[in-house]
């Protein structure tokens, strides 16, 4: 049976996936009410375990690394409660060649070689170069499903990533170009990120391993 996570839980985790975000996003993310985020945000920042950052316009939370390794513990905690430790590290393998396939789409989709230029920006005027990245990005979003269930058979924190990849999809498949791989945006790129990411906080894996 499927298990719900706790509110301070999804919050820091929320957070983590998102790598820097305002309340309001960080509630979104999981369906948290703000006020609830808030007062979660506020808690973890006590703890040493968030802080608060401003750029410009932008202001937005962030984990710290005790953050981190506090998110990997509840995290791993989470997983062995609900026995879903070896399904999830399952699901991480199968992800992974997906992961390199949706790279490579989105490469495709950024860039159009040219007989004289090999890093030519896709200015989208080839339709049919387009429909071939789309049809893969098609074909990857259908292999996703399966995994998603799996996952969320045991949490229901995996639950929506597929259909965020189907709805950012749809809306590239109708010229509206950004919802491939814009970041500001819940991309086909961003939704598959987050997913990523989430996997591997779960599992306590670095993205990027350190030599």
């Amino acid at each position: 049976m499927t298990r719900d996570s706790s509110s301070e839980l999804l919050t820091l985790h929320a957070v983590r996936v998102l790598g820097f975000a305002d309340t309001p996003a960080i509630a979104r993310r999981f369906g948290l009410e703000p006020a609830e985020a808030d007062e979660a945000l506020q808690d973890t920042r006590a703890r040493g375990w968030v802080m608060r950052s401003s750029f410009a316009d932008l202001s937005g939370w962030s984990l710290t690394d005790a953050g981190r390794a506090e998110n990997e513990r509840q995290l791993s905690a989470e997983l062995a409660a609900v026995g879903a430790e070896a399904e999830v590290r399952a699901v991480l393998r199968e992800f992974l060649p997906l992961n390199a396939r949706l790279l490579t789409a989105c490469t495709s989709w950024q860039m159009r070689p040219t007989s004289t230029d090999r890093l030519a920006v896709n200015d989208h005027a080839d339709t049919g170069w387009d429909a071939v990245v789309l049809a893969e990005l098609a074909a990857i979003g259908r292999a996703l499903a399966p995994l998603t269930r799996r996952l969320e058979d045991h949490l229901t924190r995996f639950r929506g990533y597929d259909t965020r990849f189907g709805a950012a999809l749809r809306r590239a498949e109708t010229g509206q170009h950004g919802w491939v791989d814009r970041t500001d945006l819940d991309s086909c790129h961003r939704v598959w990120f987050e997913l990523h990411e989430d996997l591997l906080a779960s599992l306590g894996i670095a993205r990027h391993p350190q030599p």
